[in-house]
């Protein structure tokens, strides 16, 4: 027996955090969660699974577009084609779905009640599947405790919506323990919510196999669905399948030695191959940090917006189509103390200022209290989402700091009072 399990397909969530410029691809990655999903459906009839798990977040919330129910009914009729029933699970997202609600769902198609667990029995595979959806967007009871214990006759599932004992970036949704999953006599148990991958027991097996398709930087690396392989009523094997059509990742670029910004670019250019070639033929979007201590380390931060779009007409000019630069962050030190700070001068008085503020807690803190009311008044877009701003954010006035620091220095130096190296 052959079964596929996967979670938190999130259809037509959007890719967030790209920056729009000339040349960027955006309508290429517009449709990257339908066809990861696609490719999820083709993954099932090559491998001609007796059955799929969608572990709970199919949709994306109150979406009001009805071809996205539509899409995944058709995908639902190419299963049914073959003869691949599908088992799914309401998630918190799917909760909030009127979607999920309005639809008839297809022939192939066994959605599990949300008020009680169920079990639905495939008497041909000698198979019992266990399962709850989420009732509404926030529960916070622990649904696993009313599941019923397996049975000794059958190769037992359980299939759960949950955020275990909690995951960093997830709501504490459906808690439970692995211990108390144990208990049921399972022999797999299917989870979603969590967007990595991750085994948390072999006996019986416990796993996350982490969406199908990232949506932003904090969902780096391969995503995709767990094939599962089971002889005699044991799992003989689990193996992960990349699904998705868009890799995110982080490319530490170290420019240490570095004295001019045009000695970055063939940096950022070897980091970027070597990352594009690790996403083996997908479309690549990529945050680059640039670290290390760097004599101008001042200069990377005064001209930032320069360099990204060096970098950006770089990818274009070497070739990298398949490569979307979705960010680019300074994290460099200077090489050295920044010689102005011992000037006798306002201007020295004023680098020291901010330079008190950058190592003392407290006095960065009383700031993020003062600009607190400033937050407040920013408009949603940019109070919310994957990679919100937050001026009162004690971390990211640390930042401003810096660059105000790098762009003060800059502009004496450009008034030719020293060199350009910060030694």
């Amino acid at each position: 027996m052959r079964f596929l399990h996967a979670a938190d397909v999130h259809l037509d969530s959007p890719l967030r955090g790209l920056e729009r410029y000339e040349g960027a691809p955006v309508e290429e990655i517009r449709g990257a969660t339908r066809r990861a999903f696609e490719n999820l459906v083709a993954l099932a009839i090559e491998e001609s699974v007796d059955f799929v798990l969608l572990a709970g977040d199919i949709y994306d919330g109150d979406w009001r577009d009805y071809n996205t129910g539509l899409f995944f009914s058709g995908q639902m009729g190419r299963l049914n084609d073959h003869g691949i029933p599908v088992f799914l699970i309401a998630g918190n997202h799917d909760a909030a779905s009127q979607i999920t609600k309005a639809l008839r769902p297809p022939p192939n198609l066994s959605v599990f009640a949300t008020r009680a667990p169920e079990t639905w029995v495939l008497e041909h595979l000698g198979v019992a599947i266990h399962a709850q959806g989420f009732p509404s967007r926030a529960v916070t009871d622990d649904l696993s405790r009313a599941y019923p214990q397996g049975d000794p006759a059958l190769f037992n599932i359980g299939l759960l919506h949950t955020s275990l004992d909690g995951r960093p970036g997830h709501e504490p949704y459906a808690p439970c323990t692995a211990d108390g999953l144990r208990a049921k006599g399972y022999q797999y148990w299917a989870l979603g919510h969590v967007h990595q991958r991750e085994l948390i027991a072999d006996d019986p097996y416990i796993l996350f196999p982490g969406n199908i398709q990232g949506r932003h930087i904090r969902e780096t690396g391969p995503k995709g669905c767990t094939l599962v392989r089971v002889e005699e009523g044991q799992v003989v094997d689990i193996e992960p399948r990349a699904l998705d059509v868009v890799r995110w990742a982080i490319c530490p670029v170290t420019v240490s030695d570095v004295r001019s910004l045009d000695q970055i670019l063939p940096l950022v250019e070897h980091a970027l191959a070597e990352a594009s070639d690790a996403a083996e033929g997908r479309l690549l979007a990529t945050r680059l940090r640039l670290v290390g201590r760097s004599p101008i380390h001042s200069r990377l931060h005064a001209e930032h917006e320069r360099l990204i779009n060096e970098c950006r007409a770089m990818v274009s000019s070497a070739g990298l189509a398949d490569v979307w630069i979705e960010k680019l962050v300074v994290e460099t030190h200077p090489s050295a103390m920044v010689s102005e700070l011992s000037r006798e001068d306002a201007f020295g008085g004023l680098l020291r200022t901010i330079h008190a503020l950058e190592v003392d807690g407290e006095r960065l803190s009383a700031l993020s209290e003062e600009v607190d009311a400033l937050a407040l008044k920013l408009p949603p877009a940019l109070r919310g989402g994957d990679d919100p701003f937050d001026p009162a954010d004690p971390e990211y006035l640390s930042g401003c700091l810096e660059d105000v620091k790098a762009l003060l220095v800059e502009r004496l130096r450009g008034q030719g009072a020293g060199p350009e190296s910060e030694e």
